[in-house]
Parts: structure tokens; sequence; C-alpha cells
């Protein structure tokens, strides 16, 4: 029998160090990059059903608190992903939804941004047990085209 996938984040457990690199603005042909260091924690909850984490970001314009929490399906075999922050609204974003194929994940959900409506899109890729990488992309055109503005790069902490 294959794996259900709720094991697909165990890879993410422990502390990080993490290398941010942010679009300065999203869906206007910026070009200009900030970058900025952070810290991650990840665990597992509910009996492994689910996962979260705590990130803190010393971006530019200052320090920002977030907070990651992922949960499994094991009857659609999806991950649904909510992400909040302490400079956003004080609720989940919309969650992003999933899964893994070998050591990569996607994950896509439509949203609201800046007026209009958006596909955003999380891809995970699992470098080996000490790297990985996370990176967020929107599309304005139904997921023709996509804007990469927001990669992160893990390194494991010692």
């Amino acid at each position: 029998m294959a794996p259900d996938g709720r094991g697909d984040f165990d890879f993410l457990f422990g502390a990080w160090v993490v290398r941010n690199r942010r679009l300065a603005e999203r869906l206007k042909g910026c070009t200009e990059w900030e970058e900025f260091p952070g810290t991650c924690r990840a665990r597992p909850i509910l009996g492994g059903l689910g996962n979260m984490d705590e990130f803190t970001l010393e971006r530019p314009s200052g320090q920002m608190l977030a907070v990651t929490l992922r949960l499994y399906d094991p009857g659609s075999g999806e991950w649904s992903i909510y992400w909040a922050a302490s400079a956003g609204r004080g609720r989940f974003d919309v969650p992003v939804v999933g899964r893994f194929d070998g050591p990569r994940g996607e994950f896509y959900a439509q949203e609201a941004f800046e007026g209009r409506h958006i596909f955003s899109r999380f891809i995970w890729t699992v470098q080996g047990p000490e790297a990985c990488r996370w990176e967020q992309a929107y599309s304005a055109d139904g997921g023709r085209s996509w804007e990469t503005n927001w990669t992160m790069d893990f390194t494991r902490r010692a």
C-alpha cells in the first residue's frame, strides 16, 4: 500500500535559518527584490495529521512574526496550508491546497489581491536533509503565466 502523504512535511521539522528574497511590489512588473534573514521552527501536531511552524522575519521595514498551519486530508491525499503574519489582518490567509510528487510539492489557491481575483501558488522543494526551498508566485491571467514574488531558502540550524 502506498504511503498516504501525512509524512510529506516531516523534512521540515526542526529549526532553520531562512534566506528570504521578496519582490518589493507584486503583479506590477517590479524587478526590485528585498533580501532579509529569518528563522523558522517546525513541529508536527494532531498525531501527524498536521504541522505548524513559527517564523521570525527581519525585514528592512521591521520584524515580522508569522505562523503556518498545514492540515492533511487522508481522504483526498491533499494538504491545506494556512499562513498568518503579524503584518496581516489578524486571520489566516485563504489556504493553498495540493500535494507532493516526490521531493516537490505544489499548492494552489484563488484569492483576492489588491481588489482583484488572482491565483496563488506555493512550491516546496526538498533538497536533502539539510536544505529545502519554498517559493510563492501569483498569476493574474488564470494561471497562464506566473510571477514568482517570494523565495525562502532554508538551511538547517545546528
